[in-house]
Parts: C-alpha cells; structure tokens; sequence
C-alpha cells in the first residue's frame, strides 16, 4: 500500500479521532495537502507535505508511513516526521496560553444573594 485517502490517513495517524472529524477539519479548510486546500478523497503518498490546524495547535508535518488501520499511538508517531519548527511555534504557544491563564483571578467563594444582586444592578439587570 502506497497511498491512502487523506481523511483515512489523517484518523490513522491520530490526529483526529474519527474520520467524520478528520472530513470536518478539511473540508474547513483546517488541513492544506502540499500548500493546497483539498478535498478529503485526495490521495497521500509518502512525504507529501501536510499543514494541520487543530484548534489552537498547528502541526507542519511530512508523511513518512501509509497505514489504513488506526494502531497504537507509538505507531501512529512513525507515520509521520514533525518539522522541528513546527515543535517549537507549538511549544511556545502552549508557553503563552499557560502564563496567560495564570493572570486569572479566580473567584475564592460564590457570590451570595445579595452579591448577586449588586451584579445584577451594575450589568443592568433589574427584575
């Protein structure tokens, strides 16, 4: 076997949990085939560039493996090569999302009836 389609691929290697997500993320335009938006029927062969946008994460990665059955996650990892750069924007975002949470004030109790009442007042609320 030496080429798959991209959404079969893309569920085997683990990127997305099933293949109607995998479907979802390229018809969205969330994953790009060789610098090009493609339908999720088009064929991967081996090293074929891939950009993956997950939520917040953005993966640039080349194919190394063809495999249609979805294997344990050690094996997943040899069916493609992340581009250390890749790694690092990741890494360095995560960085940031995690300093950026540890700015929250978080409430220390729940507000009480007359608490809430203030809220609602100053959000202009009134019953």
């Amino acid at each position: 076997m030496n080429e798959l389609r991209l959404d079969k691929w893309l569920w085997a290697a683990r990127f997305f949990k099933t293949r109607a997500l995998a479907v979802e993320a390229i018809s969205g335009g969330k994953v790009h085939l060789n610098g090009v938006r493609v339908k999720p029927s088009r064929v991967v062969r081996e090293d074929d560039e891939l950009n993956i946008t997950r939520g917040m994460d953005r993966y640039h990665v080349f194919v190394r493996g063809i495999n249609d059955k979805r294997r344990p996650a050690k094996e997943a990892v040899l069916l493609y090569e992340e581009t250390e750069e890749s790694v690092q924007q990741r890494e360095a975002q995560h960085e940031l999302n995690r300093l950026q949470a540890a700015n929250i004030k978080h409430p220390t109790h729940k507000p009480n009836k007359r608490e809430r009442r203030l809220m609602d007042r100053f959000r202009g609320r009134s019953d």
